[in-house]
């Protein structure tokens, strides 16, 4: 980690880092830490991307002034691409939706009344987030205008539909681009548009929603954020409850504007498409450009939902290529068959026992020696316990040699599963050990399933040899 970072903390928490957690990647290229001090804690960014930077500092203190909910921004150092902001934790509204869901045509009442409220304070960030704000700064351009569109609908072209070798005409497809954009055009652009109002974006915190990743926001319509929320593939949110919250939303909006519905549903209804091309063109980014499993096993619910698009809306102009194209994706069975899914063995085994045998049939994955950290053993009050005790996680938790050691092994983990998946390959193991294997071990093997069930489309199961 980079040690202007941990300055950075320092200086701002007047106390020296007892902790550092690396989160994983996510679609972007920036890198983020939990630190953690005696009495504070916070979450450092470092992105290379200046003007990135640069956006997300001024909009967010921008939003906070204005209250709206959004984390606190604690320091910058803009010539060494860092900034601190508030700790919101982890709980995402994808997580709570996951959570919460019992199958896949459950959408619990808790899960509805989140949305809600999530909606309620987008709208007051589309309304009023524009006020007085340097659209200059926003990040790449100040508005969602027609230089935009053409880039995400280019995006899903040459990422998506070209990866994908569906046949198509290039001219006559530019065509229609244009046809559409000018469409999309014709509604009020004088909002603040999010640009990635998606549930992996709403943290849950103290049982409100709060916003991040809003560094692409810029001046556009009301009608994008509200499709990337409700036609969000990985949230797979029944369309009676689409319904029912674009019913909430209109509701709510005209509480301070007035809304015509025929006009709002026509336009939706374009939103929607723009944003789920988007969002393929993305997936193709990610997925099949660079390999990133993740976003492969998107692909099959991104088709599902424009499928029912093309079933159920119909666009007030002609746009006859691009929707050739799209039925071709809709039907492209290979396409919606999601790949075999890998399976990740963690266990944790005593040394004096010596190493149990890895039961899967490459033989193949990781042995970590956790007898190198602090040992709670050693202790009388602490030995009696094991490494799943909250006195032996609140020992753990003080020590920067575990996370130390943790972020090296989430890091390996990382590289592995993401190859393993690129290549089709099914079994994984990862095993730690300690001298009795009962405390440390099984403390990391504890974390690292929960690391890999929260960040990857896997298959994780866990076993403690010594106190199973």
């Amino acid at each position: 980690m980079n040690q202007k970072i941990i300055e950075l903390f320092e200086n701002w928490a007047k106390e020296s880092i007892i902790s550092v957690e690396k989160l994983p990647p996510s679609g972007s290229y920036r890198e983020y830490f939990r630190l953690k001090s005696e009495n504070k804690t916070a979450i450092a960014t470092q992105n290379f991307d200046k003007k990135e930077n640069i956006a997300f500092i001024e909009l967010t203190k921008h939003f906070f002034a204005k209250g709206f909910s959004v984390p606190e921004l604690y320091a910058t150092d803009i010539d060494n691409n860092i900034y601190l902001q508030q700790d919101l934790e982890n709980l995402s509204l994808f997580d709570f939706l996951t959570f919460s869901r019992k199958n896949s045509d459950d959408f619990p009442a808790e899960v509805l009344e989140m949305y809600q409220k999530t909606i309620q304070k987008l709208i007051l960030i589309q309304l009023f987030g524009g006020e007085n704000l340097d659209f200059s700064l926003c990040y790449p351009r100040e508005a969602f205008d027609k230089q935009s569109i053409m880039w995400d609908l280019n995006y899903f072209k040459y990422y998506f539909l070209k990866f994908s070798k569906i046949p198509f005409d290039e001219q006559l497809l530019e065509n229609d681009f244009h046809t559409f954009c000018d469409f999309l055009l014709k509604t009020g652009q004088n909002y603040f548009l999010y640009r990635d109002f998606q549930s992996r974006n709403i943290l849950i915190f103290q049982n409100e929603p709060y916003f991040i990743d809003y560094q692409g926001g810029r001046k556009g319509s009301l009608f994008y954020d509200l499709a990337s929320l409700l036609y969000d593939s990985i949230a797979d949110i029944p369309q009676k409850v689409r319904n029912e919250l674009t019913e909430f939303y209109i509701q709510e909006l005209q509480k301070f504007i007035s809304v015509n519905k025929q006009d709002f549903y026509l336009y939706f209804d374009g939103y929607i498409l723009i944003r789920l091309l988007q969002a393929m063109g993305a997936f193709g980014f990610r997925g099949m450009y660079e390999k990133k499993e993740i976003f492969l096993q998107s692909i099959p619910f991104a088709l599902q939902t424009l499928d029912n698009w093309l079933k159920n809306n119909q666009l007030a102009i002609e746009i006859p290529e691009l929707k050739r194209t799209l039925w071709l994706l809709v039907e492209n069975e290979n396409l919606r068959i999601s790949k075999n899914v890998l399976v990740v063995s963690i266990q944790s085994f005593s040394y004096r026992k010596g190493i149990p045998e890895i039961e899967n049939e490459d033989k193949g994955g990781f042995v970590f020696d956790c007898r190198c950290l602090p040992n709670p053993g050693r202790d009388p009050e602490l030995s009696v316990f094991t490494g799943k005790h909250p006195k032996i996680q609140e020992f753990f938790e003080k020590q920067i040699e575990i996370q130390e050691f943790l972020n090296s092994v989430y890091s390996l983990v990382n590289q592995a599963i993401t190859n393993y998946q690129k290549r089709n390959k099914l079994r994984l193991s990862i095993s730690f050990g300690c001298t009795g294997g009962k405390h440390r071990s099984v403390f990391c093997a504890e974390k690292t399933f929960s690391y890999i069930k929260k960040y990857f489309s896997v298959s994780a199961n866990l076993k403690h040899c010594e106190i199973e």
